[in-house]
């Protein structure tokens, strides 16, 4: 009897819907003139992967915590420059457009009345909950997301890859582990060492100063990985030069650190869910009601088709 392998694919629905309101004009409204420009994109960004690539399971992984106090406490600056308001007992307010954040709501009740199953942890990013599902998964992953953290995550011995939009989902780079050695000379847990050495501002990591992409992409190249480069600090007959073998040395607080920061949890508690797509809606009467309240229109009507086809 052949052997049916199914095939899982992640959203990292954060970044797919601000992908789909800055995609969507703000034009595109409900009855009431509320923007739905993020909700009615993210549909159709959907029915496009689900048409595009068949998943057998698909859950929306979310964002319960964007800026995890535990990462935060490592490194300070860590998404330090989104920071809407700061709060002591919940998470952080992420600045976000004011257009955009009502929209999100209907995004979850949209979600949930179709039956795509979502996922968010508390203490977790969506990023932690992708890392855990993927860890998890006896079967290929597609995970598809706008934030190239996740290539971390690439291992094409488990079937592991990242669909990544370079206009809409209509245009995906499909990140595998050829992708990743041609374009920073790394595989995937390379890639979370190379993030971690050159920094990235758009997340407030500080990396070590004075080395860049090329530079950490030859001293893994070197020394293969990041552990492999700080045994070769210590080490008087390695190749470093004495600028590289300083800034390293002198790096060694933040080196200690950042990994948990950057590499994404596999070990986060993932309630039970179905991830099964829906051929029919979950709740059709409350389906119905969103879709008259919003205005989601043909968006959602192709979903429909698409998940029932």
């Amino acid at each position: 009897m052949r052997k049916v392998t199914r095939r899982l694919m992640l959203l990292d629905t954060a970044s797919l819907y601000f992908r789909a309101y800055f995609g969507v004009p703000e034009s595109v409204k409900a009855p009431d003139g509320t923007p739905v420009n993020a909700v009615r994109g993210l549909l159709e960004f959907i029915d496009r992967l689900v048409r595009d690539h068949r998943p057998d399971d698909l859950v929306a992984c979310m964002d319960a915590d964007w800026r995890p106090h535990w990462r935060v406490e490592l490194i300070p600056s860590y998404k330090a420059h989104r920071v809407a308001e700061e709060h002591e007992a919940v998470p952080d307010e992420e600045e976000v457009p004011d257009t955009l954040s009502p929209q999100v709501p209907v995004i979850e009740d949209v979600l949930d009345a179709l039956g795509i199953a979502r996922v968010g942890v508390a203490g977790y990013e969506a990023d932690d909950v992708i890392g855990t599902f993927t860890a998890r998964a006896q079967s290929p992953v597609d995970i598809v997301t706008g934030d190239r953290d996740l290539y971390q995550l690439v291992d094409d011995a488990r079937g592991v890859r990242v669909l990544y939009p370079l206009k809409g989902v209509g245009t995906l780079q499909l990140t595998d582990e050829a992708f990743l050695r041609a374009k920073y000379g790394v595989d995937g847990p390379g890639y979370a060492d190379l993030a971690l050495l050159r920094g990235d501002p758009s997340d407030g990591l500080p990396g070590v100063p004075g080395i860049g992409e090329k530079t950490a992409a030859k001293l893994l190249a070197a020394f293969g990985d990041l552990a492999g480069i700080m045994a070769a600090v210590d080490d008087p007959t390695s190749k470093l030069t004495p600028a590289q073998r300083k800034r390293l040395d002198e790096a060694r607080p933040y080196v200690a650190i950042a990994p948990k920061v950057v590499r994404v949890a596999d070990d986060v508690p993932l309630p039970d869910v179905d991830a099964g797509l829906p051929r029919t809606p979950r709740d059709p009467a409350a389906l119905d009601g969103l879709a008259t309240r919003w205005g989601l229109g043909g968006s959602l009507q192709r979903l429909l088709t698409t998940l029932g086809a």
